[in-house]
């Protein structure tokens, strides 16, 4: 069996399957956090918007590929989010958790919860073509940027605000629901805001001279530590070539095309440099030695995403690493004893290190899976 017949195998007859039958709690109308080795559901304090918003996303995907039929599952978990977590408390936004009661357990804001539920929207919209979900994404962005707006641009973290610092992945994941918002529906205030958040990339995220994609920054966007002791993922590293393809291939002619085509190169070379493989460590500093030796599943499959798709490299080269990356994935991170579930981290001898099974890692194996998929067909 090639590793692309082991992808379509495992995602459309295992991992799909699991996670909307043993992973979705029937009870609350709500999918799980987490489940055991066992596929037993783990009870939590928190309910996280973003899981919600993750799950309904992948699932609302797979309907539209004809890879599992689970779409009117993920539509009919949208409405109850809507219901549970949009101004539930009477002020704009979405709150960030429930409790086991289903009322919030956590009311603070936050752009990466944000960022998710407006890319499911994207994805609802998508499969149901209902336009009450369009105009709800586009007053929900519209309050992204009443609720985070930051002194020097870009958005804040988090409101109420726990420290000054600011982040470049909930800005990413921002990036990717305005594309995917602007892919589906065509209005220009989605890649206006994906252009103001590029804009922003271009100039900060990356500083000069060193391509590498930094992490945390000052309020005013400046790196938070001296050169040399910044934090740099190679996992973000591959998202961001990848969405930087995403961005090209739906605005080619869009403002900051040349400017996203020259990073792209840019961070690839870095990655390829810094990270020659087989696998991605957790993390490295600006100056490329490691900082965290150990591996979690969703940089392997960005990168796998990132070779199958926009890659700039030698195809016969990104067709040799995914095919042994995806061994290994089935390998270490999704063997066959756990029917569709995952590990989702190892420590850096390679061994198991965590005792659960997230529902937050299927997005980015999905994300992953169907691109494989895709591009082989």
């Amino acid at each position: 069996m090639t590793h692309i017949a082991t992808w379509q195998d495992w995602l459309l007859h295992k991992a799909l399957p699991l996670w909307a039958g043993a992973g979705f709690d029937g009870n609350a109308g709500l999918y799980h956090e987490r489940l055991t080795f066992d596929a037993a559901p783990i009870a939590l304090p928190h309910r996280r918007l973003m899981v919600q918003a993750r799950q309904i996303a992948t699932y609302c995907q797979a309907a539209l590929n004809g890879h599992y039929n689970a779409g009117e599952q993920a539509l009919a978990v949208l409405n109850r989010v809507a219901r549970l977590y949009y101004r539930v408390d009477g002020s704009p936004g979405w709150v960030f958790a429930l409790g086991p009661n289903q009322t919030p357990s956590d009311t603070k804001r936050d752009l990466y919860g944000h960022a998710f539920i407006l890319f499911a929207h994207g994805w609802a919209y998508r499969l149901s073509s209902d336009p009450a979900l369009l105009h709800r994404a586009e007053d929900s962005l519209a309050e992204i940027d009443t609720i985070f707006p930051s002194t020097h641009g870009g958005y804040r973290d988090a409101i109420p605000a726990t420290s000054d610092r600011h982040s470049q992945n909930p800005h990413m994941h921002l990036l990717e629901a305005c594309l995917t918002l602007f892919e589906v529906s065509g209005r220009e205030v989605f890649l206006e805001h994906a252009e103001a958040i590029l804009a922003l990339a271009l100039r900060s995220f990356i500083p000069a001279g060193t391509n590498a994609l930094l992490e945390f920054f000052t309020p005013d966007w400046k790196p938070e530590q001296p050169t040399g002791q910044n934090r740099v993922e190679p996992g973000h590293q591959a998202e961001w070539c990848w969405l930087l393809g995403e961005y090209l291939r739906l605005a080619p002619e869009g403002e900051h095309a040349a400017a996203a085509q020259r990073a792209q190169h840019a961070l690839y070379t870095r990655l390829q440099q810094t990270v020659p493989g087989p696998l991605l460590p957790d993390a490295l500093l600006d100056d490329g030695t490691m900082l965290e030796a150990s591996t979690r599943i969703w940089p392997q499959t960005e990168m796998m995403r990132l070779l199958a798709q926009h890659a700039p490299a030698n195809l016969q080269t990104r067709h040799e690493r995914l095919a042994q990356m995806s061994q290994l994935f089935f390998t270490h991170y999704a063997p066959a004893s756990l029917n569709g579930g995952w590990i989702d981290r190892l420590d850096e001898q390679g061994n198991t290190a965590t005792d659960h099974m997230p529902a937050s890692s299927l997005y980015h194996i999905y994300s992953a899976g169907q691109v494989l998929i895709k591009n082989a067909s």
